[in-house]
């Protein structure tokens, strides 16, 4: 039987701080369920079912540490906190690799940010330092994996570079193989938009694309990536644009690869784009629809944050920060276009960004 999957919201409370972004963020990110990371066997019907919830906060002038553990029952959607995985400075983001094994986070320290390697300890929830290496970029933002599993995609904000680094057969990450630096005329927003801003990097269903949402120039940039040697080469295009201003901020791609959909923080807008057949040298975005995330006669202050398909295909989900506070929900129709749904709270300040509980 279908079981609906669980929606995590999370929330910070807002700082105008640099970048916009700092202090108390509490963010989630769903590890495999710890059965399979104990190595058992899948759950039978009606088995509980736990998982590992790690929560990544700002520790700069904060009281947090860094990482910390919660899990999660999905049979009853209850939260048991299971106390600090790791300490580690500005944890920003935390990625788990496919395996179970291994956890990645990005901590975001101006000059000085980091990408740390763990490995995953499946019982207690703790993570255990393997390596810590220079991100190549001021202020790590996103991570993501290559399809294989053997690469891990770094977005740099600050200073706009994106880089590749291959994960070692023990979980550590090696030296890059791929640094690239967002080129481009910046958009109207002299605030936010100053310089190139890379906020987010993925590659597409057939890993043979990354896509790169630059803020700071209102464009998804596009490389060919090469799974072989972690390479990332400009494709041509090389770029899909966006509306002036709009500030793209996260990518969500159909797990189908016609589909891709661009969340806009500045604008709170969503793009939509189809994706022609993914080909070995040919893959580009044409424009097909373009949405506010916001109510109708809104008119306080809003930042989009987060965009996530449902395990379906059938649903969107999108993150509102400031005075809507809320998850937005558009169904997904056969041609990939959106139409309106719902509206759900997030029950707190800020919902930078949420998960969606995809064992179902």
């Amino acid at each position: 039987m279908f079981r609906a999957p669980f929606l995590f919201r999370a929330a910070l409370h807002y700082s105008p701080m640099k970048m916009m972004r700092r202090i108390f963020a509490i963010l989630l990110l769903i590890a495999p369920p710890a059965y399979l990371l104990a190595g058992g066997s899948a759950a039978k019907p009606g088995a509980a079912s736990n998982y590992l919830v790690f929560v990544r906060t700002y520790t700069a002038k904060t009281e947090s540490k860094g990482i910390y553990t919660y899990e999660f029952d999905a049979n009853s959607g209850k939260l048991a906190p299971k106390g600090i995985a790791a300490e580690t400075p500005d944890p920003s983001w935390v990625a788990v690799h496919p395996s179970g094994k291994y956890a990645y986070a990005a901590n975001e320290s101006g000059k000085a940010s980091k990408v740390s390697a763990f490995a995953v300890d499946a019982k207690g929830g703790k993570l255990t330092l393997l390596n810590q290496i220079p991100s190549l970029g001021e202020d790590p933002c996103h991570l993501s994996f290559d399809k294989t599993g053997k690469y891990l995609f770094v977005a740099n904000y600050s200073s706009g570079t994106v880089a590749v680094f291959p994960m070692l057969a023990d979980g550590r990450l090696g030296e890059h193989t791929a640094l690239v630096k967002d080129q481009g005329a910046t958009g109207p927003n002299k605030e936010r938009q100053e310089a190139p801003h890379a906020h987010w990097i993925g590659v597409t269903p057939g890993n043979l694309f990354a896509f790169v949402a630059d803020l700071g120039l209102d464009e998804v940039l596009m490389y060919r990536f090469d799974a072989n040697k972690g390479s990332l080469v400009p494709h041509e295009p090389a770029v899909a644009m966006l509306e002036a201003g709009a500030g793209p901020r996260h990518i969500a791609i159909h797990s189908n690869g016609r589909f891709v959909y661009v969340l806009n923080e500045l604008k709170s807008t969503v793009t939509v784009f189809s994706s022609a057949a993914e080909k070995k040298n040919q893959s580009y975005l044409v424009l097909q629809q373009q949405l506010s995330a916001l109510p109708k006669n809104f008119s306080g202050r809003n930042d989009a944050a987060e965009i996530a398909l449902h395990p379906s295909g059938k649903f969107l989900y999108a993150s509102n920060r400031g005075d809507a506070n809320e998850i937005v929900i558009y169904a997904i129709d056969s041609n990939g276009k959106l139409s309106y749904t719902g509206r759900q709270l997030a029950l707190g300040k800020t919902p930078r960004n949420f998960a969606i509980e995809t064992a179902v």
